[in-house]
């Protein structure tokens, strides 16, 4: 059995394609401007959800069915419409364009899969178990979503600022190094939302403090 390879992709700016404007289609919408994607939407009608994205101009929408060539210039393709025919046919023009595609509900036509997800701050975490049972990575995810703590987001932030301002000053450490730095009382100040404080306390953990 093969595996997908798990990735970040950034796609900020870069301009990515959904055929459909149904609720699926809402769905992928989301993690789309998200990350701050071009978005362009095919789709003859659009949900109420869509309909406002693109009076404000979040989407740039083509009323109409997906033609050929519709494809071109895009770094993503999301097809969210339930007719077979037509995914059949924008992936077999992806393919051939180089495009990566992601069709809802058949994994047979999708270059990649969609994990399910939760965030805390800047912290991502994706579930997924290869397209195998959509259900069952939603399952985890909730499940990790429910016991993961919410200070998990400000630590994010207080180690993210701490590796940035050494990176400025020319210090670069290996990942053991910070993860023995993560101590209870760090933890403990994180909670308590003493940011400042909790700063100081991994410098000192980490050796380079003052």
């Amino acid at each position: 059995m093969s595996f997908a390879y798990p990735v970040m992709l950034d796609i900020a700016g870069r301009p990515c394609l959904v055929v459909g404007g149904g609720p699926v289609a809402e769905r992928k919408m989301d993690g789309l401007l998200a990350a701050d994607a071009r978005v362009t939407v095919v789709s003859p009608s659009l949900t109420p959800a869509l309909l406002t994205l693109a009076a404000e101009a979040r989407l740039h929408w083509r009323p109409r069915e997906y033609v050929a060539g519709d494809a071109a210039g895009f770094a993503l393709v999301m097809v969210a419409t339930s007719d077979a025919s037509v995914s059949e046919a924008i992936a077999a023009e992806c393919r051939a364009r180089g495009v990566w595609i992601n069709c809802a509900d058949d994994p047979g036509r999708c270059d990649f899969i969609l994990p399910a997800v939760f965030r805390r701050g800047a912290l991502t975490v994706a579930v997924s178990t290869g397209g195998v049972s959509p259900t069952m990575a939603r399952l985890v995810r909730e499940e990790l979503e429910a016991r993961l703590p919410d200070d998990l987001a400000l630590l994010t932030d207080v180690m993210g600022d701490v590796r940035r301002s050494l990176r400025e000053g020319g210090i670069s450490l290996d990942a053991e190094r910070w993860w023995q730095a993560l101590d209870g009382e760090l933890r403990s100040l994180v909670a308590a939302g003493r940011t400042a404080e909790a700063q100081a306390r991994l410098k000192e953990r980490l050796g380079v403090s003052g």
